[in-house]
């Protein structure tokens, strides 16, 4: 079955919702320029209204963009996180993974096939839109790429398709990529930073019935 991420969740009700639907991840974002920014404590009561992922609910994914080591430790002192998500380098990915012991995936902005990774030393990869510039951060954009990129690619590890998917689009997505798991977030949104219930059932039914 297709994995589902949802990401940039700021509120108990989404966090319940997405806990009802069974989806494997949920995203919390440690960024401030993001309008999905939460702090740590916030993030702690959204852990906190649903099952931890030991007990049948989502896993728990901390997005960090180039933090610290201070960073990450304060954070994980206040929620704990099964996964962390990076916007760094593929080196200062490793080493976050290295020093806190949890599995880490890398964000990798995707232009054309050499863009893809070829050998990997992190856990998995959220492959996206590159960043141009101007961008006042490096995801939840909306922005998508050529999803036939990925198509033929030899992944060399876990990897995620994110970038501009929404319940309208998400099959045409799957079937062009063939990814084994999906990353929203502003595609699921009435208003950045304000999650829909209802286009995230409506994304959760795409993803798993095709419908």
């Amino acid at each position: 079955m297709t994995g589902i991420k949802i990401c940039g969740v700021r509120d108990v009700a989404t966090m319940q919702v997405c806990a009802d639907l069974h989806v494997d991840w949920v995203g919390f974002v440690f960024y401030q320029a993001s309008p999905r920014y939460v702090q740590p404590e916030q993030a702690r009561v959204l852990n906190d209204s649903t099952l931890s992922y030991r007990d049948g609910g989502p896993e728990r994914v901390g997005l960090f963009v180039k933090a610290d080591d201070e960073t990450i430790e304060r954070t994980l002192q206040s929620v704990p996180l099964d996964i962390l998500q990076i916007y760094d380098t593929e080196e200062r990915a490793t080493t976050i993974k290295n020093r806190f012991g949890l599995p880490t995936w890398l964000a990798r902005g995707v232009a054309s096939s050499s863009d893809l990774p070829a050998s990997a030393e992190v856990n998995g990869y959220v492959i996206e839109a590159p960043h141009k510039k101007g961008d006042d951060r490096p995801g939840g954009l909306g922005r998508t790429f050529d999803w036939t990129l990925t198509k033929e690619w030899s992944a060399p590890a876990f990897w995620m398709l994110a970038g501009g998917l929404n319940p309208f689009n998400v099959r045409e997505a799957l079937n062009a990529s063939g990814a084994p798991a999906v990353d929203v977030s502003s595609g699921v949104e009435d208003s950045p930073g304000h999650k829909s219930h209802d286009l995230i059932k409506k994304f959760v039914e795409k993803v798993r019935l095709g419908g």
